[in-house]
């Protein structure tokens, strides 16, 4: 009997048959295209994710970070926004800075400026590597980090000591920068600056540097002026401010200021009752006449607390009425402070032409004291005039067609006073600039708050602090534990 052949050829065939059709299985297994899919849609990821930072790259950084501080540190005001938006021609910020000196807020404020207009372009300027640029703009000496701002012929030079200051009130380091920016952008791109005549020669107070400083970094250009010394107000005039008068205007005076109003002028009005309890009855009476708005007697109290601070009924926290001047504060949710004020009283029938918008208001239980600086109590009285009473009022005239006249009338002098004013974080100089800007037509305010550079710290105390850390370091370890030994309980019992 023949035993059977082997055939080593046919087996090693048959082995190699098996193995192609089993790989083939393999592949063709839910495993393989599970792996699959998953290596095909990390792949897509990995692809999205390199696209998203390439695009993300090209945009400009204001499209690309938030901004968490409480301040707004990183961003810019609307103001800042629309006076970019609205220029037409090109600006150049220079900005002076050594290699390896760069500050990194400025840095990035420069970039926002540059990516919210096209026809902002920034520079940077080394002294080291170019000095004749110090030269050429007449610059003794420069501070890293300054700025000149330039359009044309006109340029303006912006320290680095303009950009951070320091609030000894709140002894913090605050941050101008964009402030100081913005308000020398507008200055090189405006033609002509609007004038303001500051009126003299009736004890009138001055307007201290805070103040004079926000007016000027506003662009307006001022010059005292004596109604006694000339005929007519000068043509170039935009407005006039009359702060705080202790004698009253002559007649031959009052006449000027009215055949000024009636081209079309612009007045801003600041009074206080006076200390000797006289009155100005030329001015007020000019006042009555021709825009129906009066004073009362005496000094305003406030019969509601919550019109007032700190428990004096003369330091008054008034409503804000709706108007161009205090529609950016309510918004904002500023307040306005007055103290020592005079009621102000408007008409029913007003003069033809005139309309009054009252600004700043009290409350109904407000009260006049009529003793004035002379009052024995701050409770009301017999013989005190009843409220409310407006505090700050805008009029316009419209005298012809063609022509309009605007005043502004606050009652209290303390508007523009610097500790009144930090009282309420700048409220009363947002104010005096909106009426300032409204009275000639200017149609952005350049009024931007200095941003603190302080921390937000969150305060606890001890016993919370231990609950928190016996949560955090217990009981939510305790119960992603417990968790996962559910979860693996349950799947062991299917």
């Amino acid at each position: 009997m023949k035993l059977p052949r082997w055939n080593g050829d046919r087996k090693g065939s048959q082995t190699g048959d098996k193995q192609p059709r089993q790989r083939g299985h393999a592949l063709r297994t839910r495993a393989f295209r599970a792996g699959g899919y998953s290596v095909a849609a990390a792949l897509i990821v990995i692809a999205m994710a390199v696209a998203v930072n390439v695009l993300a790259g090209a945009l400009p950084d204001r499209l690309t970070q938030v901004d968490t501080t409480s301040s707004q540190l990183y961003s810019l005001s609307q103001e800042t926004e629309n006076l970019l938006a609205g220029l037409e021609q090109d600006v150049t910020i220079h900005w002076i800075v050594q290699a390896g000196q760069e500050d990194s807020r400025v840095e990035l404020l420069l970039d926002q400026y540059a990516g919210h207009s096209d026809h902002v372009r920034v520079e940077r300027v080394d002294p080291d590597v170019n000095p004749s640029f110090l030269t050429q703009y007449e610059l003794s000496s420069v501070y890293n980090n300054s700025f000149v701002v330039e359009r044309g012929e006109k340029n303006r030079y912006v320290s680095y000591y303009d950009i951070y200051g320091y609030d000894y009130t709140t002894y913090e380091t605050t941050f101008s920068g964009e402030s100081a920016l913005t308000s020398a952008v507008d200055y090189v791109s405006r033609e002509d600056l609007p004038k303001l005549y500051v009126l003299t020669g009736h004890g009138e107070s001055t307007l201290s540097s805070t103040f004079s400083e926000a007016v000027e970094q506003q662009n307006f250009e001022t010059e005292e002026l004596s109604l006694l010394t000339v005929e007519q107000v000068p043509e170039d005039a935009d407005g006039l401010l009359i702060y705080n008068p202790q004698s009253d205007l002559s007649q031959e005076e009052i006449a000027v200021l009215e055949d000024y109003l009636d081209r079309g002028g612009s007045l801003m009005l600041l009074t206080s009752p006076l200390t000797d309890g006289g009155t100005l009855p030329n001015l007020e009476g000019l006042m009555e006449e021709s825009y129906g708005v009066s004073a009362a007697d005496g000094i305003v109290m406030e019969g509601d607390q919550s019109y007032s601070i700190y428990g004096y009924p003369y330091y008054l926290l008034p409503d804000l009425g709706s108007h161009d001047i205090t529609s950016p504060l309510s918004s904002g949710g500023y307040y306005v402070m007055l103290s020592t004020a005079q009621g102000l009283t408007v008409a029913d029938k007003l003069p033809d032409g005139v309309s009054v918008t009252q600004l700043l208001t009290t409350s109904d239980s407000a009260y006049s004291k009529a003793a004035g600086y002379d009052l024995t109590t701050y409770d009301r009285e017999e013989g005190d005039l009843d409220g409310p009473f407006a505090l700050a009022v805008a009029i316009t005239d419209q005298v012809s067609d063609e022509t309009e006249s605007k005043v502004v009338w606050v009652s209290s002098s303390y508007l523009v006073d610097d500790v009144t004013n930090e009282m309420i974080s700048g409220g009363n100089q947002d104010f005096f600039l909106n009426a300032l800007s409204w009275m000639v037509d200017q149609e952005e305010s350049i009024s931007i708050h200095a941003k603190s550079l302080s921390y937000d710290y969150l305060t606890i105390n001890s016993a919370t602090a231990s609950t928190l850390t016996i949560v955090v370091v217990a009981l939510v370890p305790l119960a992603c534990l417990g968790a996962g030994i559910t979860i693996w309980i349950r799947r062991k019992r299917r």
